[in-house]
């Protein structure tokens, strides 16, 4: 698992003792190859594992939906352990971890019979997934960049919506060869694959000989030194009222791609009458616009305002599912496609970047972690409250046209998310992390 980290390392030492490309840039590549993994394996084909196991043990959509729920709690539980853990000891470790047990879950998957065993099976999927991917691959990145994080957070977070890109391929794969045996290749897969990219993960520049952003001869050939960050504790953050208002945001933000990801098979499938295959097609086109989203809003998002972008993003976001509510039509999935994948691109790596310029790096693992108590309840109430929704009435538009009103009141959270200023006795002395 050594080998690809240190054959990268190596590749280094050219003529000039120096790569060509910055090495920051290979750690947005492992990144990407990371959120590609849990993108198409976990991510976008959870909802095609919700429709087969629901087939064939009859499970409720609203049971089923739990197991994503209790996802997002175990990784906003998990979150400032885990902060802690990679602020501590860095992100390669904790990532190279999470892949094997990452990988173990899905194994355990493929030999579940009881709603309890599915339960378990997702609960070691979930812990593996949350330390093997999303907050350690960030963490380092928001380390190594500073006048392009958030084009390198949009890079690297493409790697989720080009799973999206392989559901083409996965989803008739667990139709033709069975979800069992599709669980227990994709275990052997992670592993395989996602621990030599967890290898090449590094968490701070310096401690590399490298400059943030990569100095003269890191390949950079014009180097602008960043100016000094403000680094906020995370007591201090969680003392200000941009750390609860962005949390706030994102939280209702993630309503939406809860839903999304847990029910739209169902819907398009039992309640408007398309194949799985042409829902899955809708997944497609919305993941091909998020990737449009992501590389546009990363690149405008280091250039612009953030919060206003966001704002924006979310608005698209909440139309998208008023129109979804509204469809009788496929070029209506169609539409919501579109929106929907935009405003979701164009958002989240602008967010993590917002964060970053607003509380510093130095303690960003922890501030994140801490975050995701606030956004988990986000993914956990979307999917069940929709399920809930179905069960008893038969129809989930009453619950995307209420989602979208929760997404307009993310955005008002955003707008309000001024810069916080770091106290006047921090500023005397230093801010450190803790």
């Amino acid at each position: 698992m050594t080998t690809l980290a240190s054959r990268i390392e190596a590749a280094r030492d050219l003529a000039t003792g120096r790569t060509r490309i910055f090495y920051g840039w290979w750690i947005v590549a492992a990144g990407f190859g990371t959120h590609t993994i849990n993108g198409a394996l976990l991510f976008h084909a959870f909802g095609t594992y919700v429709v087969l196991l629901g087939d064939e043990f009859g499970w409720s959509r609203a049971a089923l939906a739990g197991a994503f729920a209790m996802q997002r709690v175990e990784s906003g539980l998990l979150g400032p352990a885990q902060g802690w853990m990679i602020d501590n000891w860095g992100p390669r470790r904790v990532m190279i971890a999470g892949m094997v047990i990452f990988g173990a879950g899905f194994m355990l998957l493929s030999r579940i019979d009881t709603i309890e065993g599915f339960y378990l099976a997702y609960l070691v999927i979930a812990v593996g997934a949350s330390l093997g991917t999303h907050l350690g691959v960030t963490v380092a990145v928001v380390h190594w960049f500073y006048r392009r994080r958030s084009w390198a957070l949009a890079l690297l977070m493409t790697g989720t919506a080009a799973g999206g890109l392989l559901q083409p391929i996965v989803v008739p794969a667990l139709e033709e060869f069975g979800w069992r045996s599709g669980a227990f290749v994709s275990g052997l897969l992670v592993i395989a694959i996602g621990v030599p990219l967890a290898a090449a993960v590094r968490h701070r520049p310096e401690d590399h000989g490298y400059q943030i952003d990569g100095g003269p001869g890191d390949g950079e050939a014009e180097y602008q030194a960043p100016p000094e960050e403000v680094n906020f504790t995370t007591q201090q953050a969680l003392r200000t009222r941009a750390f609860w208002f962005l949390a706030l945001g994102h939280g209702m933000a993630a309503l939406v791609i809860g839903v999304i990801f847990v029910h739209f098979q169902f819907y398009s499938n039992a309640s408007l009458g398309f194949t799985l295959s042409e829902g899955a097609f809708v997944i497609l086109l919305m993941t091909v616009s998020t990737v449009v989203g992501q590389l546009g809003g990363g690149y405008l998002a280091d250039r612009t305002n953030k919060r206003l972008m966001i704002v924006c993003a979310l608005l698209a976001q909440a139309i998208s599912l008023v129109v979804l509510a509204l469809a009788n039509a496929y070029w209506m999935l169609l539409v919501f496609g579109i929106l929907a994948g935009v405003g979701w691109g164009a958002r989240v790596p602008a967010m993590q970047a917002l964060r970053a310029d607003y509380f510093g790096g130095k303690a960003f693992g922890r501030i994140m972690g801490f975050s995701s108590l606030v956004i988990m309840f986000g993914m956990i109430f979307g999917p069940v409250f929709a399920g809930v929704v179905y069960d008893v009435t038969g129809s989930y538009r009453g619950a995307f046209v209420v989602l979208a009103g929760a997404a307009v009141v993310g955005a008002l959270f955003f707008w309000l998310a001024v810069k916080p200023s770091l106290p006047v006795d921090a500023r005397a002395r230093g801010a450190a992390p803790s």
